[in-house]
């Protein structure tokens, strides 16, 4: 008895019992609870959705659907962008990031479409939305992540035949797609003819799949941070993103778990949208901008967290990546939905904004030619974005 009394600390937790703990991938799923918030949200909006939003002359009623649906659209979308930065961990750059800015791109496209069938219905609000995209990337979240690294890194360097390839492709892409339809003759107005438009599809879709494989297969060097800094990226990356739990296939269900919602309650948040421009007398270009925004929010958030880590290389491919995205696979759906519901589909932007598109792809130029980017850069790429928003309520 004296024995047990006297133990040493190492001897009484012999008498401890046992510690139960939870299994790792039962916490990993445990920690995704709130997965019911927007499932429920989209069986309730599946089953009495166009009951609830019938009526929206009242305003707080009004308010209280676009409010609910924005903030699980926009929690979905976050909870998207953290499942595809774990596989982005686990598959490494840059196939990581095509998964982030494909699952982005998928949520924007079911946007749209569902912009287009409701109300009276919006032609040209796939031509906004991309020329949003491109606007608020290109100009607004490039200059934001140059100057923030810039304020805290001075100079960083990026990969410039990464940059490069990306600009290759989205240019003529975006004049062809933007500018074409204007000076084209076989159909009336800003459109493509049916010829026309097939072959833009045919083309949007190779180009970018001969894309991919460049940036995934035959020139991965082009897409990951330069040899002289890769180690101190390497040692960034795994301070501010530690290894993640769960396997490729645990990631890749629950990314696809927080879309498959996002396409009921896309259809459904473009009601009260589309109702509340409309009060307002809004400018139409401001459903695409809203669109872009609203997609591209965890995006952009993750493009800046990383020029704040100073991984500038994967913000580059995250942002890039993205306008290639938007444009090379959103002109051929809607050009699909033209087609299959006998629509027409505007694609070409106006004088004013075709300078403004020219100007920004020469300033990306500019900013690209060099390995190294400061604020100055950041600042003239985020007076251009102003300078984008200002012409859309004044031309």
């Amino acid at each position: 008895m004296l024995s047990l009394v006297t133990s040493t600390p190492q001897d009484s937790s012999l008498l401890r019992f046992p510690h139960r703990t939870t299994p790792p991938h039962r916490s990993r799923i445990f920690g995704e609870w709130w997965l019911i918030i927007p499932v429920g949200t989209a069986v309730l909006f599946f089953l009495h959705g166009h009951e609830w939003l019938s009526d929206l002359s009242n305003p707080l009623r009004l308010s209280a659907m676009l409010g609910w649906l924005l903030l699980v659209i926009v929690l979905s979308a976050f909870a998207v962008l953290r499942h595809a930065e774990h596989l982005a961990a686990r598959l490494g750059e840059p196939l990581g990031t095509v998964i982030l800015t494909l699952s982005v791109t998928g949520i924007e496209v079911m946007m749209i479409a569902a912009f287009m069938y409701t109300g009276n219905g919006n032609a040209s609000l796939a031509r906004d939305a991309m020329f949003a995209v491109v606007m608020l990337v290109l100009n607004g979240m490039v200059g934001l992540s140059l100057l923030l690294g810039g304020l805290r890194y001075h100079e960083q360097t990026y990969n410039l035949q990464g940059a490069n390839a990306f600009l290759a492709v989205i240019m003529p892409l975006a004049a062809l797609g933007l500018v074409m339809p204007n000076y084209t003759v076989s159909s009336s107005g800003p459109t493509f003819s049916p010829h026309q438009s097939v072959f833009l599809i045919i083309m949007s879709l190779g180009l970018y799949g001969v894309f991919l494989a460049i940036q995934n297969l035959r020139h991965r060097d082009y897409f990951v941070a330069p040899r002289s800094s890769k180690k101190r990226h390497a040692t960034i990356l795994h301070q501010h993103h530690p290894s993640p739990g769960g396997s490729v296939w645990f990631h890749t269900l629950l990314l696809l778990a927080y879309l498959l919602p996002l396409v009921i309650l896309s259809e459904h948040v473009a009601v009260p949208i589309d109702h509340t421009l409309r009060l307002w007398h809004a400018p139409p270009t401001l459903g695409g901008v809203l669109v872009a925004g609203l997609v591209l929010a965890p995006e952009s958030l993750g493009a800046v967290r990383a020029a704040l880590a100073n991984q500038l290389q994967r913000s580059v491919n995250i942002l890039l990546g993205s306008v290639l995205a938007s444009i090379s696979l959103t002109i051929p759906a809607v050009l699909a939905i033209g087609f299959f519901t006998g629509s027409t589909i505007i694609l070409g932007i106006d004088a004013v904004d075709t300078i403004l598109l020219i100007l920004t792809f020469v300033v990306s130029m500019l900013t690209f030619a060099v390995r190294r980017t400061n604020v100055l850069l950041g600042a003239v790429h985020l007076l251009l974005f102003l300078a984008y928003l200002m012409l859309i309520f004044e031309k």
